[in-house]
C-alpha cells in the first residue's frame, strides 16, 4: 500500500519523507488555507515546493466547478510539474473533465467519493485515483471501511486500473484496516503514519535491552 500524507505543511512533508516510506502528497484548498497559503501565485508555487520534497504524485485540486473552467485550471496545474495529479470533484462536470485529462495522459484524482456507484463512474472515466472519504462516513455513523471493500470488489471484477486512495484517514487503525481490505493508497495526517511505529511492548523490550547492556558494561 502506498503512503500519502494529507497536508500542505512543508515541515510535516519533510518529516514523513525522512522516514523513507512516503509515496506522495494530497492537498486541498482547506489545507492550503490552514497553512496561510493564499493567492493563486502563492498556491501554485507551494505545489512546486511540495514536488521538490517528494518523489511521488502530488494531488492539486481545482477550484472550478464547471467543465470548461476545470479544464483550464487543470491544465495549468498539470503544467506546473510532472508529479502533479489533477484533483477533480465527483460531479458530472468533474467526471467529464476526468475523461478529458485521462485521454490526454494526465493523471487525475476524483475526490469527495461517498458511494460505490461514484467510484465506478470515476474508474470508467479513467481516473488514476479515486478518493473515498471513509473518515467522513464514519463521522455520520456509516461504515467507511465497507465502502472501501465494495469498491475493491467492483474494481477487481473488471480489472480497473484506477487506484483506491483511502482518504479522510483519522487514525492508525484506519490505515491498518485499509491495508487488510486492499486499498492501494492511504492518505492521512502525519500522526496516522507515525502511529504505526508505536507499540508498548516495543518500548518495554527496548528499555530492557538497554538496561541489560548497561549492567553488562559496568
Amino acid at each position: 500500500m502506498k503512503f500519502f500524507i494529507d497536508t500542505a505543511n512543508l515541515n510535516e512533508i519533510k518529516e514523513a519523507q525522512s522516514l523513507g516510506v512516503l509515496d506522495g502528497v494530497t492537498t486541498n484548498p482547506s489545507l492550503m488555507a490552514k497553512e496561510g497559503i493564499t493567492g493563486k501565485n502563492n498556491i501554485l508555487k507551494h505545489y512546486v515546493d511540495i514536488c521538490t520534497i517528494v518523489d511521488g504524485d502530488v494531488s492539486a485540486e481545482v477550484i472550478a466547478i464547471d467543465y470548461n473552467d476545470m479544464i483550464k485550471e487543470g491544465e495549468e496545474l498539470a503544467d506546473l510539474h510532472e508529479q502533479i495529479v489533477v484533483k477533480l470533484p465527483m460531479t458530472k462536470d468533474g467526471i467529464r473533465a476526468c475523461k478529458y485529462f485521462s485521454d490526454k495522459g494526465v493523471k487525475t484524482n476524483v475526490t469527495l467519493v461517498f458511494s460505490a456507484g461514484q467510484a465506478l463512474l470515476a474508474a470508467k472515466a479513467g481516473a488514476t485515483y479515486v478518493s473515498p472519504f471513509l473518515g467522513r462516513l464514519d463521522d455520520i455513523s456509516t461504515d467507511g471501511l465497507a465502502l472501501i471493500q465494495e469498491i475493491r470488489d467492483i474494481y477487481d471484477n473488471y480489472a480497473f486500473e484506477t487506484q483506491i486512495l483511502a482518504a479522510s484517514i483519522r487514525h492508525t487503525m484506519h490505515v491498518v484496516n485499509c491495508a487488510k481490505i486492499g486499498a492501494d493508497v492511504m492518505t492521512g495526517p502525519l500522526s496516522s503514519i507515525m502511529g504505526l511505529l508505536k507499540h508498548p511492548l516495543t518500548d518495554i523490550g527496548l528499555a530492557q535491552f538497554l538496561a541489560d547492556y548497561a549492567k553488562g558494561n559496568q
